[in-house]
């Protein structure tokens, strides 16, 4: 299915499902089916099975020991949050059928030669595996776009990353990001995204946002940020490993509203009448007699006068025609016009 991911008139919204199905096939074709009517461009989700990503280990390196996910074995966790394969052929069957674009975050390269057979549109390399070269190369060979995601990395390694991508196309989109789950509004420092901007000015730029609202979304959208990912659920009280750094309907909708709202009212950056101003312009001021003018008498301070709106001569020509002789009587209230002297 194919979307136009560059030179878009306004930003594109990306639901992030991630692990938000809780395990329920159903569940992720249900999040597929309102995240489209919430109004997102794109749906992701994130294709590995927990041999992707870690071995299965009790030993403590292998355990979380801070966060939402404090104390959970990562075999533990990707098991339940995973994706399975099987589920996906349902998952593209009902895109199509609903014409809502999908694409996947995969985490192996295994996964990226099952994605194969369901011709992605694009494809997301997640800030964790920034580093995995391996993976970035696979992924590239693809030709098809990709959204580097940004968290804990320097530019240097965001650097590498396009490096081994643009020797296969330049079809790049950055997402700046904070891999805080969920991240603190004070540490979403939004504006990193100018200085993307600066740096990566060949390459679409964007955020992954892991807040629990919308406003650091919005705050991107303002400095001109052409995609917007977030965490997606169809309900805050669905008890997910996800649930709170992710957004419900309400909160999606009205991120599409606003975002779209905010978006337009940047418009450009050069300077000119808008529309909306053609009609307030006639009120601004013009030259009046403040008294009756006889013919020959010199206009002065002491018998003209700037009032709205604009009929005669524009209050900006004030100065210029003050010392002119009048060429005709002029009652008083009249509008000076350019024949009167």
């Amino acid at each position: 299915m194919k979307i136009n991911l560059f030179n878009q008139k306004k930003p594109i919204l990306i639901a992030e499902i991630s692990c938000n199905h809780c395990g329920k096939k159903d569940k992720l074709l249900d999040h597929i089916i309102k995240a489209k009517k919430a109004g997102a461009d794109l749906v992701k989700i994130q294709t590995y099975e927990p041999q992707d990503l870690t071995i299965k280990s009790n030993q403590k390196k292998f355990k979380i020991k801070s966060g939402i996910w404090n104390g959970y074995l990562l075999w533990d966790i990707y098991s339940k949050s995973q994706t399975p394969f099987k589920w996906h052929y349902d998952v593209f069957k009902l895109a199509k059928k609903i014409k809502m674009p999908v694409f996947s975050t995969p985490f192996s390269i295994r996964a990226v030669k099952f994605l194969d057979r369901f011709n992605l549109p694009l494809y997301k390399i997640s800030s964790f595996e920034i580093t995995d070269y391996q993976l970035i190369n696979e992924i590239a060979k693809r030709k098809k776009p990709i959204i580097i995601s940004s968290g804990m990395s320097s530019i240097k390694e965001i650097k590498k990353a396009i490096s081994i991508i643009k020797k296969y196309h330049e079809k790049i989109i950055i997402l700046y990001c904070v891999s805080g789950y969920p991240t603190n509004i004070k540490d979403s420092n939004v504006k990193t995204i100018n200085t993307f901007k600066k740096i990566f000015k060949n390459y679409e730029i964007g955020l992954s946002d892991h807040t629990n609202d919308i406003n650091s979304s919005l705050a991107a959208i303002a400095n001109g940020a052409k995609f917007v990912e977030k965490h997606f659920i169809t309900s805050k009280k669905i008890e997910s490993l996800d649930v709170k750094f992710s957004i419900d309907v309400k909160q999606f909708n009205e991120l599409r509203e606003r975002g779209d709202e905010i978006f337009y009212s940047l418009g450009t950056d050069k300077i000119r009448l808008k529309s909306t101003e053609k009609n307030s312009i006639k009120l601004r001021r013009s030259i009046f007699a403040k008294k009756d003018i006889k013919k020959g008498e010199y206009l002065s301070e002491k018998n003209l006068k700037n009032l709205r709106p604009v009929i005669g001569t524009t209050s900006d020509k004030y100065y210029q025609i003050i010392g002119k002789k009048s060429k005709r009587s002029i009652k008083k209230d009249s509008p000076i016009k350019k024949n009167y002297f």
